[in-house]
């Protein structure tokens, strides 16, 4: 157990945060897709993006890091080779569910696996729509689980037309990447819009695309032509620790430099100014062709509100800490249509209710869609679990911070995404 105590004043200074993760995935990969270098700055080195570069690497391109930076050199469109072995993907979902839409249209075999927690997601949501245009994907029960075995594929794939019945970036990403490669034009239509990082850089490598409404159109490519610099910005996942912390704990003013604020991924900002949060936007500006800016977040009185809908896909990751600015919020928060989060990389719902209620008693209830939170109950200090989950593991930890503190089992995992979470917090 990891003892972290009470904090008994609030927040004050500027800090910085990693680069986002979600972009750090695809610099990865559509770099290597290109024939020139590519040099990729704020690049996330935690252990999903590290999965992201191993498997890469496996595939033929050339990749070197040097501190914050790293330096990739592809093949070409149509340059990857065959792995000589097993793909791991570790923990990382996004690793996994990109690659296998980049690599199901490929003419050699490819085998994933991964670490016990992936083994356990589901992945028939990715092999349907990529089955649909003529991939021979194999896993190892019905859901579709790790290992998972890609044939060569016998012919181009076909483009499609495929409406998602969930909306994930994850999922989309995966049949974009696939249509690069597909014989006529594929469609992905999302029910509400996901982060679109992947649209974003493809069009910035030279890929056609088209939207229209929640409708997105990707034409088959024979090249990608690689900018000479990619820039990532903060992880705005990563600030959410911090704009939580610092709105609920009294007499805080904290300044977070460069955090993306693409429109997708900024609910987080939404949703804790709807509950009274005092958050600014500072020098605003493009960084890497992503919006970036500086939040200055001030502590403030926050209340209890009601969402759900359109509002999930764009802070589907930082629920666990709002879910801990929820229980310092006068009144009752309700979150719906979170169903998403008993596939993370753990059921995130069945653990909020478990772990944060040792902390706050009877102020965590769970239905299959949704989480309740009545805030205001009295806080303790408790031993929690973070069942392998980074996200749970921040979450627990701010929680703790801004109560009477929490002692955490695992706080190791948190490499996943936020090396150096604990050094900031301390």
């Amino acid at each position: 157990m990891k003892k972290f105590l009470s904090l008994t004043q609030g927040l004050h200074g500027e800090l910085e945060v990693p680069g986002d993760k979600s972009i750090s995935h695809r610099s990865i990969i559509l770099s290597s897709l290109g024939d020139t270098a590519v040099e990729v700055t704020n690049f996330l080195a935690g252990a999903d993006c590290l999965s992201t570069v191993a498997c890469m690497k496996a595939l033929g391109a050339k990749i070197e890091r040097s501190g914050d930076a790293i330096l990739i050199k592809g093949n070409g469109l149509h340059g990857l080779r065959e792995a000589e072995n097993i793909l791991d993907a570790g923990n990382s979902g996004t690793t996994l569910r990109l690659l296998m839409g980049l690599l199901a249209p490929q003419k050699f075999l490819t085998i994933f696996t991964g670490d016990d927690s992936l083994r356990r997601r589901p992945m028939a949501r990715v092999i349907k729509p990529l089955s649909q245009m003529g991939a021979s994907i194999f896993g190892r029960n019905s859901n579709k689980n790790l290992p998972i075995t890609i044939l060569p594929a016998e012919k181009n794939l076909r483009g499609i037309t495929y409406a998602m019945p969930v909306a994930s970036a994850q999922v989309k990403s995966a049949i974009l990447l696939a249509g690069l490669f597909a014989e006529g034009v594929t469609t992905v239509i999302e029910p509400a819009p996901s982060r679109d990082h992947t649209e974003k850089m493809l069009a910035a490598f030279g890929a056609r695309l088209e939207k229209s409404g929640n409708a997105i159109k990707i034409f088959p490519a024979e090249k990608l032509t690689a900018p000479e610099k990619i820039s990532v910005p903060g992880d705005i996942s990563s600030a959410a620790y911090w704009l939580v912390l610092a709105t609920i704990l009294d007499g805080s003013d904290v300044t977070i430099k460069n955090v993306g604020v693409n429109d997708t991924r900024t609910g987080i900002l939404d949703v804790l100014k709807l509950m009274g949060a005092q958050i600014e936007l500072l020098n605003e500006r493009i960084s890497g062709g992503e919006r970036a800016a500086d939040l200055r977040v001030v502590s403030s009185k926050i209340h209890g509100v009601e969402f759900g809908g359109k509002m999930i896909p764009r802070l589907i990751d930082e629920i666990p800490a709002l879910a801990v600015a929820a229980a310092f919020a006068e009144g009752t928060t309700i979150i719906r249509d979170v169903g998403e989060l008993r596939v993370k990389e753990t059921d995130r719902l069945a653990a909020i209710v478990e772990e944060f209620n040792k902390i706050s008693p009877a102020t965590f209830t769970a239905t299959d869609e949704s989480l309740i939170i009545r805030g205001g109950g009295e806080k303790f200090f408790a031993e929690c679990k973070t069942r392998a989950d980074h996200r749970m593991a921040m979450s627990l930890a701010i929680f703790g911070a801004a109560a009477k503190g929490v002692a955490i089992d695992d706080a190791d995992c948190v490499k996943i995404s936020y090396p150096n979470f604990f050094d900031t917090l301390k």
